[in-house]
């Protein structure tokens, strides 16, 4: 019996963390990893470069090995692909399961300049084995403080990577000289502030993007034992601005003053991405909540750039849940062994994409259980729940 208990049973790993560094051609990217790469805190991380032009990375130009993995000095692993990053999350997976690496402490992909980052993350995201291995931890993005107003505002993809994103890292903040750049880097700021207000913003210039600011954006953190919810979830950022939606300013004529409040910034500039939170005290069935992302996912999920919550589940209240979504693709919900804080309220932040958060705030309410049971609108909705979509055809499972 001795030899039995000497061995501990090998249990499943815990996932990886995963994060995407994106941002549009000429945001830094390339400077940025150069920095990261030289750091200690690299070590045990696989950097996979997802480029289809030329890398500008200083430690690319030592011969590649044989499987175009680099094994930097930093103790980090790095490989350049241009074909399948599926084949590339499951080689590193490899190397650690036969033990020719030891331990993999996270995964960083740097993503091509125009990509939006959802299509990498549902790679990952819709493949069953590499979700079991990996979990996605942070969305990094990179904004160029001198031309970033102007990305924004010409580009599509430019807003929707800003507005995924767990980290806004601003660079080349060093090359602002003018009374009217800085103007507009203000404006950068503010704007970025509304439809990501829960993002958190590095300046890179002043030396704020460190290893451990990227990417330990809290929720699998392997060393802790509960995850920082709250940390991930900053749903604060998003509560601010609600006290001042009705004022006078929400109509965005009169924006010369008051800055302190980003609220009309969304209506001034007409964007169509939202950041908006959802929170009710009252345990929600589990049934609900499923019933809830289904609906939201089938009818509007190239609507949601990115879900994010802590969910009181009613027949396990001690237990939460926690999703997380990147438009129609959810990871498993996690279930945690207990509350991270005292505050046991379900919180639910969204960024969504043409999706009114009234919308989403009455559907929301409807399977949290705001309708009684046997009210004839909970009846509608569950024998037929398109009916609240307004929306007619098939939902897809």
């Amino acid at each position: 019996m001795t030899d039995q208990l000497a061995t501990p049973p090998r249990g499943p790993k815990p996932p990886i963390p995963l994060s995407v560094i994106t941002g549009f051609l000429g945001s830094g990217k390339t400077t940025l990893l150069n920095r990261i790469l030289k750091d200690p805190a690299m070590a045990d991380t696989a950097v996979i470069i997802n480029e289809f032009g030329e890398i500008g990375l200083d430690h690319l130009l030592v011969d590649q090995s044989s499987d175009g993995v680099l094994e930097l000095s930093s103790g980090c692993l790095c490989c350049t692909i241009r074909g399948d990053l599926v084949t590339t999350l499951e080689d590193l997976l490899r190397r650690i399961d036969n033990g020719r690496m030891e331990r993999l402490a996270r995964v960083v992909i740097e993503t091509t300049g125009l990509a939006d980052p959802a299509p990498i993350l549902h790679t990952i995201m819709l493949h069953p084995y590499l979700m079991l291995r990996y979990r996605l931890e942070s969305v990094v993005t990179l904004v160029d403080a001198v031309n970033g107003a102007d990305t924004l505002a010409t580009h599509e993809e430019a807003r929707r990577q800003a507005a995924v994103a767990d980290r806004l890292v601003l660079t080349k903040t060093d090359l602002i000289e003018t009374p009217e750049q800085q103007a507009a880097f203000d404006e950068l700021k503010s704007r970025l502030k509304g439809f990501n207000p829960g993002a958190r913003v590095l300046i890179a210039q002043d030396g704020e993007a460190t290893v451990e600011r990227l990417f330990d954006a809290g929720l699998y953190d392997p060393e802790s034992k509960i995850p920082d919810v709250a940390k991930w979830l900053n749903a604060e950022a998003y509560e601010a601005p609600h006290e001042h939606t009705h004022g006078h300013h929400d109509h965005g004529h009169d924006h010369h003053h008051d800055h302190g409040h980003h609220h009309h910034d969304v209506n001034r500039h007409n964007d169509r991405i939202r950041a908006f939170t959802l929170s009710t005290d009252r345990p929600i069935p589990a049934s609900a909540l499923e019933m809830f992302i289904d609906l939201l996912r089938s009818a509007h999920g190239s609507k949601l750039l990115r879900v994010k919550g802590i969910v009181q589940i009613a027949e396990d209240p001690d237990r939460p849940v926690v999703i997380h979504g990147v438009q129609h693709v959810f990871h498993p919900p996690a279930t945690l062994e207990g509350w991270p804080d005292e505050d046991r309220r379900t919180r639910m932040v969204f960024i969504t994409y043409d999706l009114p958060e009234g919308f989403v705030r009455r559907m929301f309410e409807a399977f949290s259980g705001a309708l009684l049971p046997d009210t004839p609108d909970l009846k509608v909705m569950t024998d037929n729940p398109l009916a609240i979509s307004g929306f007619s055809g098939p939902v897809r499972r």
